[in-house]
């Protein structure tokens, strides 16, 4: 990081920035900018590192101040003029450019003097609390939590954190950090290692349902499928992974499915919704993933030989009505529309009753809606008796084998 008061140029000059935020506002979106305090750039010459001449200037002195997994310098949190410097960033963007709240980056590294460096982290909360944790970068955390609410009481703050620290997202009033959500990091990770590692036929439901749902209460998650972890420098999207090279070949309407992209359609809606309504308090979409992306994302680089083939994303692919992606775009649409009808996400009232293994079934009651999952390859089922806490009929509100969304319309509507 080395242009902290300066916006990028593929976002134009200042005003062309300010023209964008303010677009944005008029059609009713908030803005929310992805900020990194959590280390700087070691470059001399267009950086910070050795301001004066010193290691020290805004850093730690020697080896305490080298972030040995980024190459890059790490900021000491006690000194004053490291906390006007990193206050006033945050105070910059909320007055200049009007922007709506920060995704921090890497906020692990920032409380703790291993930075996450070699460290898993398995839940036990010795690991939260004790001589690692670093109190000076915590007490920056609420501080910024503190100043960016003093500017705008409706900013929101989002920490992006492996470890899981406790309080992270309750108030400083209440002890806490300050923050309004943590990424559920995990979540893209389970989703990937599963479709790597185990064929979909034997993944559990249970372990499905737990990982979903497996965070404190009262603190605000954001769940996602897919993020840029998976999605950059020469891995596999979502898609990819599901549809393999049929991706080029068979994702045409006008061709009969087979049966890798008939199964990956399905698969690649059902794990977007099961993560958008158990996942979290929000939802966060990784670009591309609305309309199954082929593709990884890789920025010109000397190991790809400085190449921008892959420094894009093929919009053209979700205009092109002839093709599946169509279809999986316009399942994200409608997806959203029932969320912002009926609140799941922010809905307490949930109840999981069922997690069947052999039958490959998930069923929970949310937001007084009922949701069933069938993710077994083979079997479909009739007259699925359940309990639900209604005694009325039920009304087929969204179905994902939908003909128009790229199933098989196999549902009666109704």
């Amino acid at each position: 990081m080395t242009s902290f008061f300066a916006v990028s140029s593929r976002q134009g000059n200042p005003d062309d920035f300010k023209y964008l935020v303010d677009k944005a506002h008029s059609y009713g979106l908030r803005v929310i900018i992805d900020i990194v305090h959590s280390h700087a750039s070691n470059n001399v010459h267009d950086g910070i590192n050795r301001f004066d001449g010193t290691d020290h200037c805004y850093s730690h002195a020697g080896a305490k101040g080298y972030h040995s997994a980024w190459d890059s310098m790490i900021f000491d949190y006690s000194k004053y003029e490291v906390l006007r410097f990193l206050l006033s960033n945050l105070a910059f963007y909320l007055d200049e450019y009007q922007v709506d709240g920060f995704r921090f980056d890497a906020v692990t590294s920032i409380m703790y003097h291993h930075h996450g460096i070699g460290f898993s982290f398995s839940g036990d909360y010795k690991e939260y609390f004790g001589l690692q944790c670093d109190m000076d970068g915590l007490a920056y955390l609420m501080l910024a939590n503190t100043v960016i609410r003093e500017i705008n009481p409706y900013a929101v703050t989002i920490a992006e954190d492996v470890s899981g620290m406790p309080t992270l997202c309750r108030s400083i009033s209440d002890g806490g950090i300050g923050f309004n959500y943590r990424l559920n990091m995990f979540l893209p990770d389970l989703w990937i290692k599963m479709l790597k590692e185990t064929p979909d036929e034997f993944w559990s439901m249970g372990h499905l349902c737990h990982s979903m749902t497996n965070r404190r209460w009262k603190e605000k998650c954001v769940g996602y499928a897919e993020s840029h972890d998976q999605a950059i420098v020469g891995d596999k999207t979502i898609a990819q992974w599901l549809f393999d090279t049929e991706i080029y070949t068979g994702m045409s309407k006008k061709q009969s499915k087979s049966i890798r992209i008939d199964r990956g359609i399905a698969l690649h809606k059902m794990i977007r919704l099961l993560t958008q309504s158990l996942g979290g308090q929000a939802y966060l979409n990784f670009m591309g993933n609305e309309f199954g992306h082929p593709e990884w994302i890789d920025f010109p680089r000397e190991g790809n030989n400085y190449s921008y083939h892959y420094c894009r994303r093929q919009w053209n692919l979700v205009d092109d009505q002839s093709l599946l992606f169509d279809c999986l775009n316009e399942f994200d649409k409608v997806m959203n529309k029932w969320e912002s009808i009926f609140n799941v996400m922010e809905s307490e009232d949930l109840y999981i009753t069922l997690k069947h293994e052999e039958d490959k079934v998930i069923i929970f009651e949310k937001a007084n809606l009922l949701f069933a999952f069938n993710f077994h390859p083979s079997k479909s089922f009739e007259n699925y008796r359940i309990g639900t806490q209604w005694n009325s009929d039920h009304i087929i509100l969204f179905d994902t084998d939908s003909a128009s969304l790229g199933g098989n319309g196999r549902l009666n509507a109704g």
